[in-house]
């Protein structure tokens, strides 16, 4: 299609920022987000319910839970309710259920609109500086024909198959993050209680083959215990319920991240819900009967803001 016009449902804090992103790159966007004024600080057009998008070509939707997905796209005022208009094309990018995806993609094909899957691996601050990731899933023909918009959302647009399964892909990266995570506050708390401050263990393990994006972009929240959340606890211990629960549908043993899921459990239950899951930290360092401290050093995250 010719540069289609865009309708935006959830403008929270990553929403918010991929639609900058999408208006920086020249498209015209409409957004949608249930506190209105979250949505008019981004400076684009302001609708006051999800069917007032219908007329759009393109709709992402990017919401919390599959019950508001489903609200959001046949509930009241929903996208699909308008009895004249749909738009051509809606791509979710929420992390949700496969089932909620799959009824999701029924309800949108009875209105002739087709639905892609494209959860996301980032954070806000990963958004703008262009380093974001998407797994895309549903028909080839129709990823093919707005690949480009989803290519101006970051460096990374992978088509991943037919229907849902960009979902199993998302929820496998988020299980691989909590576990990551966790084996790297074992490690640091580890080096820490040997004599070697955080920051110094950090930089080289980011400067070795075994650092990646994600370490780095970590390190800053280690060294510093600023646990500001990108993802919280409780959304890590939701995204490990659908893995294991996939991971039993399809007889695929997960030890490593059975156990994980029981110290995000842990940590839950000992307070840490509003805080990045960062502090998986503290928890690791509490066992360790080590007292943590901010080392109060500069730590470059490896995220230069996309010029």
């Amino acid at each position: 299609m010719a540069r289609p016009s865009i309708g935006w449902i959830g403008a929270g804090r990553m929403g918010a920022a991929m639609v900058k992103r999408l208006s920086a790159a020249g498209y015209d966007v409409a957004v949608y987000n249930r506190t209105r004024a979250k949505a008019e600080a981004l400076g684009v057009t302001v609708v006051d319910r999800p069917v007032d998008l219908a007329g759009r070509d393109v709709v992402f939707t990017m919401v919390a839970a599959s019950a508001d997905l489903e609200q959001v796209t046949s509930g009241d005022h929903g996208l699909f309710t308008d009895p004249d208009v749909a738009p051509r094309v809606v791509i979710d990018s929420s992390t949700v259920s496969e089932e909620a995806s799959a009824a999701v993609r029924v309800a949108a094909r009875k209105r002739g609109s087709e639905l892609l899957a494209a959860p996301v691996s980032g954070n806000p601050k990963v958004v703008a500086a262009g380093q974001l990731t998407l797994a895309v899933s549903g028909p080839r023909a129709v990823f093919d024909e707005v690949e480009p918009v989803l290519r101006a959302l970051g460096r990374g647009v992978t088509y991943v198959g037919e229907d849902e399964v960009a979902r199993l892909v998302k929820i496998a990266h988020n299980v691989f993050l909590g576990v990551v995570v966790q084996s790297l506050s074992e490690i640091t708390v580890l080096a820490e209680k040997g004599g070697v401050s955080r920051a110094a263990f950090l930089e080289f393990l980011n400067d070795s083959v075994l650092g990646s994006a994600f370490t780095r972009y970590k390190s800053p929240a280690l060294v510093n215990l600023d646990f500001t959340p990108t993802f919280t606890m409780p959304l890590l211990r939701k995204d490990f319920d659908l893995g294991l629960a996939a991971a039993r549908s399809l007889e695929a043993p997960m030890p490593i991240a059975s156990a994980t899921a029981q110290l995000i459990a842990s940590a839950i239950g000992a307070g840490h819900t509003e805080q990045d899951f960062a502090t998986l930290l503290l928890e690791q360092a509490r066992r360790a009967g080590l007292a943590l401290e901010p080392e109060n050093v500069s730590v470059d995250d490896g995220l230069t803001p996309d010029e």
